[in-house]
């Protein structure tokens, strides 16, 4: 069966002065403020839709990972992922930057990277940008 995942989205105004909020249908967050001046400019206060795509990427790699070091039979699994979007006003999204860091029990480095590398390729997230922006990582034991 499908899981079905949603998100809703009110904005008032003009795209440059007006503002919006976002929230999970699931209340595993609360409501959170967007604006255009902190998508393009990257202010504080207030959340983008690229910062939510970056935190959606960044759970799904981290799972990904894990499940493919836990099939290679890895134990005592530890990941830290961070996810950088790159949005360009006029563009849109052009790059993705995977960052991750950690290891698992016996693992050598090539097979860290060759695992995460996989994760990479393989994650939901990752199939839904592929071909669409420039997707990076940097995956190193530590």
């Amino acid at each position: 069966m499908a899981a079905i995942s949603r998100a809703d989205a009110n904005w008032e105004g003009d795209l440059v002065h007006g503002r919006g909020r976002v929230r999970p249908a699931s209340g595993a967050f609360p409501e959170l403020p967007v604006t255009w001046q902190t998508r393009a400019e990257r202010t504080e206060g207030a959340t983008s839709p690229e910062e939510l795509l970056a935190a959606a990427h960044a759970a799904c790699f981290s799972m990904a990972f894990s499940n493919g070091l836990g099939k290679a039979g890895h134990e005592d699994i530890r990941l830290s992922t961070s996810s950088e979007v790159v949005f360009v006003p006029g563009t849109g999204v052009t790059t993705v930057t995977l960052t991750v860091r950690g290891g698992a029990k016996g693992i050598a480095e090539d097979e860290f990277v060759k695992l995460a590398t996989e994760a990479k390729d393989g994650c939901p997230i990752s199939q839904v940008m592929k071909g669409n922006v420039e997707l990076k990582l940097d995956a190193a034991l530590g």
